[in-house]
């Protein structure tokens, strides 16, 4: 018996691929977008307490009270955004499960849902496990922006909602005022839903993360979906979370139910810990991801390799055609084995066929100094070699 038709249209993750990849030729990984120093001890040691206290059995299904109104907090002190949390959160395991249980819950099977292209690589699988159709929207290489007329464009009347990731995955584009307010003006004329993804919010260099939901005329057609896994440098934790109206948290909830009855209960108490860093954890956050990106940034113009300064998150897309004429895949399997540097295909942020992504490669910064030494002295080698 054939297995279901939708496993057919998609593959696993390159990126975690890459991490394997990595591992075979016990390369620098500099693929995979997780940290490789500790997160903060005093959520550790919460998390313990939490164990040894006996919290270990099922949370509520939406989240612990603690985590929800740790939440809840956040959202008003850093952004002034009021959010109930009894009946507009769902605590998810990781934001990888918020966005599945999202779009299964709003969106029905011929829906189209729009997607900025370059993407992170969950997007697409989210919208045809249920039922629906990824249309892309292209981000305009060095400074990867839309074009609004581009983005009208796309919009069919079959359209029911946008994919909006800023800090943006793979290029490090913030999104500006102006763009998010572009976005609104096509959201709100033809009726569509925006489900942001915002893992890297606290990981600004330049300009400012902007919720969309505070946006005029967008708090009640936004869904933002957002994780601790980045902020606090816990990405096994898997702990994301979903807000929206009551309405559509209603059925969201139903959805992360019957996926995975809730996140992990200990280390729900443990998180909310974070919340309440001051403003001092976050600047040093930002700055220190800033001093990584300028030390990376320079080596690898200095190895030949053509891209914008990125804005935010941890992430470098990197034009390597100057330097090889072949396919991202073969080259960053080359590089893998040979360089021992591993990055990520720019085609697998791209959706199946596309030719643009061909000449990009991925490279994560969020490693100790010493790793980015290590990537940085090999990347030396490069030119000598290509």
């Amino acid at each position: 018996m054939p297995n279901a038709l939708r496993t057919q249209t998609f593959s696993e993750s390159v990126i975690r691929e890459m991490t394997r990849v990595a591992n075979e030729h016990g390369a620098v990984n500099l693929s995979q977008g997780f940290p490789d120093f500790p997160m903060p001890a005093v959520m550790k040691d919460a998390a313990c307490a939490a164990i040894h206290n006996d919290i270990n059995q099922y949370a509520t299904t939406w989240g612990s009270k603690k985590l929800r109104d740790a939440i809840t907090g956040k959202y008003d002190r850093r952004y002034g955004m009021s959010v109930d949390p009894e009946r507009e959160i769902t605590v998810t395991c990781g934001a990888t499960e918020a966005a599945a249980s999202v779009f299964l819950a709003l969106l029905n099977p011929g829906d189209e849902v729009l997607i900025f292209e370059p993407f992170y690589e969950n997007y697409g699988p989210d919208a045809i496990l249920c039922g629906a159709k990824p249309v892309f929207v292209p981000l305009t290489p060095p400074e990867w922006k839309f074009d609004e007329a581009a983005l009208r464009a796309a919009v069919t009347p079959r359209a029911r909602a946008l994919v909006l990731n800023s800090p943006h995955n793979p290029t490090g584009h913030v999104f500006s005022r102006a763009e998010l307010e572009a976005i609104a003006r096509v959201c709100i004329e033809h009726d569509l839903m925006v489900f942001t993804d915002d893992p890297y919010e606290y990981i600004i260099f330049s300009g400012e993360h902007i919720p969309i939901a505070t946006i005029a005329g967008m708090r009640d057609r936004t869904v933002t979906i957002s994780s601790l896994s980045k902020t606090f440098s816990i990405t096994g934790w898997r702990i994301g979370y979903a807000i929206a109206n009551a309405e559509r948290t209603s059925a969201i909830r139903k959805v992360h139910d019957f996926l995975t009855v809730g996140a992990p209960a200990p280390l729900q108490e443990a998180a909310a810990i974070g919340y309440s860093f001051d403003d001092s954890y976050y600047a040093k956050l930002a700055g220190d991801y800033k001093a990584k990106r300028e030390f990376l940034s320079g080596a690898l113009r200095e190895a030949g390799f053509k891209f914008a300064t990125p804005d935010g998150a941890y992430f470098i897309m990197a034009d390597f055609s100057g330097l090889d004429d072949r396919d991202d895949v073969t080259f960053a399997k080359w590089m893998t084995k040979e360089i021992q540097v591993a990055t990520v295909p720019g085609s697998s942020f791209y959706r199946p066929g596309a030719a643009d992504g061909k000449r990009y490669i991925r490279f994560a910064f969020c490693k100790k100094h010493e790793t980015l030494e290590r990537a940085v002295e090999n990347l030396s080698r490069l030119k000598a070699i290509v």
